[in-house]
């Protein structure tokens, strides 16, 4: 094997997966086994896993009591008027960026580097991939939804220039009781028009994940980590 081809294959990347609300990185971290199990690709160690904790809140919907959320809620189930946390959203954004600046700084390059959440990690991960000032390897957002839609909006300044190339997997239950099943196409349809590439799935599920989500999810990472 050429030198060249040996430094392509031991490349390093990054994985950031967000939990959702009330839940903890230990919710999600077996993940990372079961990637591997669907594409032995995913297995490399060459991958740095990131599962950031939310931090304790008070959490509106919820009287106020305090719980692991990036930001947040007031209505529940989250319907597309549910209206949005700005300061919370941008708070952790920031958070997100900081995992992307210390992967950078460990020699992942950014465009190897896919940031991904499910439900309210989902949202975070929609809003840090395409307020990125530059392209990432992609986003996942499992049944998640784009929350400040506005600044998405036509006219608006995001998705950035740069973060539009970054390529989307979106994946929803079509039975989701939580973060209901509409908001999946309002913001695919958002993204799309303003030139993100955004492969949307629906399974006959709650608000869960499926495991054909899970197959899709690892060979999404598998192509765009190891292409």
């Amino acid at each position: 094997m050429s030198a060249a081809a040996t430094t392509a294959t031991c490349q390093k990347a990054g994985v950031i997966f967000l939990h959702g609300l009330g839940d903890t990185p230990a919710g999600w971290s077996d993940i990372k086994h079961q990637m591997a199990q669907l594409n032995p690709k995913l297995a490399s160690p060459e991958i740095t896993w990131d599962f950031p904790a939310a931090p304790v809140i008070p959490i509106s919907v919820n009287g106020g009591a305090t719980m692991p959320g990036w930001f947040d809620l007031y209505d529940w189930p989250i319907d597309v008027t549910a209206p949005d946390d700005p300061a919370g959203t941008m708070r952790a954004v920031e958070t997100i960026r900081a995992a992307i600046a210390k992967l950078e700084a460990a020699g992942v390059p950014t465009e190897r580097i896919v940031v991904g959440g499910f439900s309210q990690g989902g949202a975070i991960a929609l809003n840090t991939a395409y307020r990125h000032p530059a392209k990432l390897g992609g986003c996942v957002a499992l049944s998640g939804w784009l929350n400040m839609k506005a600044d998405f909006a036509e006219g608006k300044e995001f998705p950035t220039e740069a973060s539009k190339a970054t390529p989307c997997l979106w994946g929803h239950g079509a039975m989701d009781d939580k973060v209901l099943f509409p908001h999946q196409k309002i913001g695919v349809d958002l993204l799309t028009a303003r030139g993100v590439t955004v492969d949307a799935s629906n399974y006959p599920m709650g608000h869960s994940a499926h495991p054909e989500e899970l197959a899709k999810l690892a060979a999404f990472l598998a192509g765009i980590l190891f292409p």
